[in-house]
């Protein structure tokens, strides 16, 4: 068999120094802990026509064309939220090569460097968040008779469809909420049922935590 990404028509090698020679915007995507060993490795042949992408901060020459990049999961299914950052030498023109590199993977945002750490709150941990809500959510129409399969299809699809319309429609959540609730209806009931277990304040806190350990995690 091919060697990976041989057979989707890309070049590949082992030896991190040929990606260097051969690329001009070259991408880092490898796990925090081995990255030092990397930058070590390619930091000598790295030179001012190089644009880096990397997925951590790290150490490279003064007056690198350096974007921090933190994508999540849902990337290899083109509906990914990712968010990046330019170092001090990045100008717009890498910016807009990034952004318009990455749009058809899904949203891209240029942000400050400091919400890194909250959209791996947000939306790098939030992907966890939204299926563990699914999976509730099926598991309540189970309850009530419905088949786990179709249940699991519907949950997905009406996950789907609310943050589609958020998307579309650029109104508040809030906004989108209350138009489905009607006076004395199922909604509304429902709704109270949540509030009653705190899913907002527990969803916040979720952020803030896996927040405040993507921090950690940076400084160690």
């Amino acid at each position: 068999s091919l060697p990976h990404g041989q057979d989707s028509g890309c070049r590949t090698t082992h030896c991190n120094l040929e990606v260097l020679q051969e690329s001009t915007l070259v991408f880092l995507a490898t796990k925090p802990h081995v990255l030092p060993g990397v930058l070590q490795e390619i930091r000598p042949a790295v030179g001012p026509h190089h644009i880096i992408v990397s997925l951590v901060a790290g150490l490279l020459p003064a007056g690198t064309k350096v974007l921090r990049l933190m994508p999540n999961l849902p990337c290899v299914v083109q509906e990914g939220a990712m968010v990046f950052s330019r170092g001090s030498s990045a100008s717009d023109g890498e910016a807009t090569l990034l952004k318009n590199l990455l749009t058809s993977c899904g949203l891209c945002e240029e942000v400050p460097e400091s919400y890194i750490n909250i959209h791996t709150g947000l939306s790098g941990s939030g992907v966890a968040y939204v299926y563990l809500f699914a999976e509730a959510l099926a598991e309540g129409a189970v309850k009530m008779g419905m088949p786990g399969g179709l249940a699991s299809r519907i949950a997905a699809q009406t996950l789907l469809g609310a943050a589609k319309m958020m998307l579309e429609t650029g109104e508040h959540p809030a906004k989108l909420r209350g138009d489905v609730c009607t006076p004395g209806g199922t909604t509304i009931h429902a709704l109270h049922q949540l509030e009653k277990g705190a899913l907002r304040a527990t969803v916040m806190n979720a952020v803030e935590v896996a927040t405040k350990r993507a921090c950690d995690m940076a400084e160690d």
